[in-house]
């Protein structure tokens, strides 16, 4: 039976009939997701004066809010695809709010989801995006590394990379390109050109959990996730952003 399993995952014909299957089961759950999720956005309007949109809620389930994802852990959540149009009317949100999602869409999706955002938000609302800072990633190549550089290198051996004794630092530069499903890392600068260019104004950096809107303030789980908040604040970048309020007729 073991020679009979070690062939099976070996097979090509298997291997894509099993994912064939999952494709399908997830396709499925996606049908139904979508089929119910407008009454849960109505009932999320009706409760909630003030509209807030949280994109790739995962298991950070933020109170007020309406928590999106596209593949649902908990029943309050509501299906979304952020790389496709939204199911909202224009000028519906006062607030967008995205944690380590918009790195795991590629460059082009994350334009997509960026102008929708746009689209959905009000004049005057505000959008909160949070993803890896590949200008830190990069930053672990160098010849001589700080001691919060190797912190990093030791805390990301220690978690997925145990086996890793030599060239440390290359093992987990790759690891953050290639695993988590990530498909684009941004440096500070492609962040703020990809939110400007979608017609954001006053864009402004953060630290994680840290904003001048109380709104915007505290809602960062990635920490929480990692169970260490120094890693944390070592790996994030933190751009907040304003949709411009209708021009006045003279």
């Amino acid at each position: 039976m073991q020679r009979i399993k070690k062939v099976l995952k070996r097979s090509g014909f298997v291997v894509g009939l099993v994912r064939a299957f999952r494709a399908g089961l997830l396709d499925l759950k996606q049908i139904y997701w979508a089929a119910i999720r407008g009454r849960k956005i109505q009932a999320y309007f009706a409760a909630n004066p003030v509209r807030k949109l949280h994109i790739g809620a995962s298991n950070s389930l933020l109170p007020g809010w309406l928590n999106t994802d596209f593949i649902l852990e908990h029943s309050t959540v509501v299906y979304l695809d952020a790389t496709q149009p939204f199911p909202f009317a224009d000028d519906t949100f006062e607030y967008i709010l995205s944690e380590h999602m918009i790195e795991h869409i590629d460059y082009a999706a994350g334009e997509a989801m960026l102008r929708e955002c746009f689209r959905v938000l009000k004049p005057g609302g505000k959008i909160r995006l949070s993803t890896p800072d590949l200008r830190m990633i990069a930053g672990l190549c160098a010849p001589e590394r700080t001691e919060a550089q190797n912190k990093y290198v030791d805390f990301i051996l220690g978690r997925v990379l145990p086996g890793v004794k030599e060239c440390k630092a290359v093992f987990v530069v790759n690891n953050a390109f290639r695993a988590w499903g990530h498909q684009f890392l941004y440096d500070p600068q492609t962040l703020r050109h990809a939110v400007g260019s979608h017609g954001f104004e006053d864009l402004r950096d953060y630290k994680s959990g840290a904003s001048d809107d109380p709104n915007l303030r505290g809602l960062e789980a990635h920490g929480k996730t990692l169970q260490n908040e120094e890693i944390n604040q070592f790996e994030t970048i933190v751009v907040e952003a304003t949709k411009p309020r209708a021009q006045k007729v003279s």
